[in-house]
């Protein structure tokens, strides 16, 4: 854990920018623009230059989060840009070097998508370079305690609320759950059960009626 601690502190971006985008959130029309930036007049309504986000991380780190969600034909520009290191801003003819690293996640089969036609191969095997997966929260039981209470303390400060932790029954109906929603949905379920508490310890009462459903029910969906 030290040499990983040192290698971390030495890295030449440390002190650099980090720039995070959800892929999924960014409207089909403004994807281009809100990644590579525009040129003043580009398109109606551009009245003036925008830098994009790779613009901002240039020199740092870009995270591309759900990037399995990313439109195709702006994975091809994505693509030009990893090969070549430059930049085309909408409506430049003139690329901009740049000298970004990218982190990249997604909570889809990339290969599946892949052969399905949705995802470049190219691509792919371009951002491919050292994967980390990372197992579906329910073949984590370890670490279902410790993030439920740090949503816990998370909604506390939020909602100003006086919750100080779960009565065991609380905390085994989660270790049961399946959470076909991963980390986003025991967030939201331990939120919930902090604002409906109020103060004390969360009680299995507190939590979404769904959560109740025991861990050997087949998930909605896959992670």
């Amino acid at each position: 854990e030290p040499a990983c601690s040192d290698r971390a502190a030495s890295s030449s971006r440390l002190n650099k920018p980090f720039i995070p985008v959800n892929c999924s959130a960014i409207p089909t029309n403004l994807v281009e623009s809100e990644l590579f930036g525009h040129a003043k007049g580009a398109f109606t309504g551009a009245s003036s230059a925008r830098l994009g986000r790779f613009a901002q991380a240039n020199g740092g780190t870009i995270f591309l989060d759900e990037i399995g969600e990313m439109d195709i034909g702006v994975q091809a520009k994505l693509l030009r840009l990893i090969q070549d290191g430059e930049l085309y801003p909408v409506g430049e003819e003139t690329p901009t070097r740049i000298d970004v690293r990218i982190l990249a996640a997604t909570n889809r089969d990339l290969e599946r998508e892949v052969a399905a036609g949705r995802f470049r191969a190219d691509l792919f095997w371009r951002l491919n370079v050292i994967p980390v997966e990372l197992p579906a929260l329910r073949e984590r039981l370890v670490d279902i305690s410790l993030l439920a209470e740090h949503f816990m303390r998370k909604a506390c400060a939020k909602h100003r609320r006086d919750v100080t932790g779960f009565e065991p029954t609380a905390l085994a109906v989660l270790l049961s759950y399946h959470w076909p929603g991963n980390i986003r949905e025991l967030e939201n379920a331990v939120e919930r059960a902090v604002l409906v508490r109020g103060k004390g310890h969360v009680r299995v009462g507190d939590l979404p009626k769904e959560v109740h459903s025991p861990r050997s029910l087949t998930p909605k969906h896959t992670p």
